[in-house]
């Protein structure tokens, strides 16, 4: 790691401590030459796995993508960003489960959308209602009466 000030490749580590929601690691670290203090995160990356797209094309994953289909779904919902964070490692991780180079794009929206009904119904609702491409009405209240049957089998 090269220091943010004089760019020595001469860095330590002073410290290293697990972040509050457990996802990553954030090091202390030191230059041996100019002993100016920074500090870093560490986070698991997806590498190597190769989407699938509907039209056929191949492109590499990409996190970005995730996170800001998520985020037009949550717009305008209340949530925390470490519960973001969260939601984001936990859709990964299911990604990571499935130990293949290539996953389809439906694969992957589908582990969004079971991660996103438990995370907000709303945002799975919205989420849904693209990625399936609702046509009309009927469908969407289709999926409106699937989740308000969980819902009350829960209870």
């Amino acid at each position: 790691m090269n220091c943010p000030v004089c760019n020595s490749k001469d860095t330590k580590v002073v410290d290293s401590r697990i972040s509050t929601d457990g996802l990553s690691i954030r090091r202390r670290r030191e230059c041996n030459k100019c002993a100016f203090r920074f500090s870093t995160i560490e986070e698991v990356e997806l590498l190597d796995l190769m989407v699938v797209k509907r039209d056929g094309r191949r492109e590499a994953y990409s996190r970005d993508n995730i996170v800001n289909g998520l985020k037009k779904a949550l717009e305008k919902r209340s949530y925390t960003e470490a519960g973001f964070k969260k939601l984001v490692h936990n859709i990964e991780r299911d990604i990571q489960k499935k130990k293949r180079a290539e996953l389809t794009s439906q694969q992957i929206g589908e582990i969004v959308m079971k991660r996103l009904k438990g995370f907000d119904k709303v945002a799975y609702i919205r989420f849904a209602s693209v990625y399936r491409s609702f046509e009309d009405v009927k469908t969407f209240q289709k999926e409106l009466n699937k989740l308000l049957k969980k819902d009350k089998k829960k209870k």
